[in-house]
């Protein structure tokens, strides 16, 4: 991919960043540079690396490249959902207890270092920690909802069950007949959240922005090469996701899905009087292919839907245009008294799918390390994996870094033209008997 494509992607579709203060981004990084430690990618992941390294090695200089602007990336583009407790798949399985925890435990952590990190730096970012709805809206999400509570009691997880009576009183719609409200979890805007990461690093971490790596090799030393600038670095950290196979790594291993969404324009104080007495939540679905919903502190509503392979690209502008009419359908689903809101902004997103849904945590030589795929629940796993990457690569040992190393293999998928075939077979699964929950 070259330069001029990235900057054409960062120009489309920008999701939450849209409605932030305008910022200027950092320079491109040009010229030759040898650093000890590089990461690539300026997500939630590759920001926690950066950080967690520049405290663990305060007299050597981080340098961290983003492909895009800070908030255009992945991290940026998600539903804003920071998950304390995860939501498994199927009957709840003694046997797989232990892996249940270990997920968890994973989530709690990045979560815990998250707080600390929005509460030092005085990060405003719309943070909500009050947890929020898995929802059921059809028969085969209130068969997964039984399972959840099972999983939620096996594991002394507090939770609360609401009927379909009640959600109306506190969301507003009647669309969904069962949910059940884990307390712990945060919702965030994510843009925010990553512009005040971006700009608390410490001093010792530069941050490069429209700078793509266009290509990674070596051994003993690495080198990178940017439209701009070649890097040779000692050791390198690879938070990129997805684009990783860019850089023939993890091929098979890991393809990028695209996700569409759309936001209402700010609801008027007369529709929002229309809504139930929760000021802001969101709801996840308990059908693995169903909508993400929330009502924003600024009181828009978000709505995500669509989930494709698109050989790991973002949409055109018309293929956005063809997916907005099902967020369209799905919104006055869920709020007939709003039918007349527009939607003021639709985007896609990409995110990071494994075949038997793992993440990776991998030291592919001695001197370059890899984390990622988070299967579209990245925030509080992004954080997470991108803290324990940098205490690895450093040489520490950790709780932390064993729950990462523990991640299950993924499985291999098969090569090209096969590979986009088995990929839209995935999505066909996924949504298979979404029904009233898409």
């Amino acid at each position: 991919m070259t330069d001029s494509d990235f900057s054409k992607l960062q120009n489309e579709n920008q999701s939450w960043v849209s409605f932030l203060d305008h910022r200027e981004a950092t320079t491109h990084c040009h010229g030759e540079h040898h650093t000890k430690w590089l990461v690539v990618g300026a997500g939630l992941t590759g920001l926690s690396a950066a950080r967690r390294l520049a405290k663990l090695n305060p007299d050597d200089g981080v340098m961290l490249l983003d492909a895009r602007e800070i908030g255009q990336n992945a991290s940026g583009r998600n539903s804003g959902f920071a998950v304390a407790h995860s939501h498994f798949p199927g009957r709840f399985n003694s046997k797989l207890l232990n892996d249940y925890e270990r997920i968890d435990r994973l989530n709690m952590k990045g979560l815990d270092i998250l707080r600390s990190q929005v509460a030092h730096n005085n990060i405003e970012c719309d943070w909500q920690e009050d947890g929020f709805y898995h929802a059921a809206a059809d028969k085969k999400s209130l068969k997964s909802c039984e399972h959840f509570i099972d999983y939620l009691k096996h594991s002394q997880i507090n939770f609360q069950t609401i009927l379909q009576e009640e959600l109306k009183e506190q969301l507003g719609t009647s669309w969904y007949q069962k949910a059940v409200k884990v307390s712990k979890g945060v919702l965030i805007n994510p843009a925010k959240l990553l512009v005040g990461l971006a700009e608390s690093l410490p001093k010792n971490v530069t941050l490069y922005e429209n700078s793509p790596v266009l290509t990674l090799s070596g051994k003993k030393q690495i080198s990178v090469k940017t439209p701009h600038a070649t890097i040779k670095a000692d050791k390198v950290l690879m938070a990129c996701n997805y684009e990783t196979t860019r850089l023939k790594y993890l091929k098979q291993k890991i393809l990028g899905v695209t996700l569409t969404g759309s936001f209402t324009r700010r609801l008027t104080n007369k529709e929002f009087s229309t809504l139930g007495k929760v000021n802001a939540w969101g709801i996840l679905s308990l059908h693995g292919g169903g909508a993400t919903v929330r009502l924003t502190k600024d009181r828009r509503i978000s709505l995500r839907n669509t989930a494709e392979y698109n050989k790991s690209q973002l949409f055109s502008t018309s293929q956005l245009a063809s997916r907005v009419r099902i967020h369209r359908q799905a919104f006055e689903n869920r709020f007939p008294q709003l039918k007349t809101v527009p939607f003021e902004n639709s985007y896609s997103c990409v995110e990071g799918v494994s075949a038997n849904k793992t993440n990776f945590f991998n030291k592919l030589s001695d001197n370059l390390f890899v984390a990622g795929g988070f299967n579209g629940s990245g925030i509080s796993k992004g954080v997470a994996f991108g803290t324990a990457i940098a205490e690895y690569a450093s040489n520490q040992t950790s709780e932390l870094i064993s729950d990462c190393l523990d991640c299950p293999n993924a499985l291999r998928m098969p090569p090209s033209p096969l590979l986009g075939v088995g990929a839209r077979l995935l999505m066909r699964h996924r949504f298979k008997g979404v029904g009233k929950d898409r």
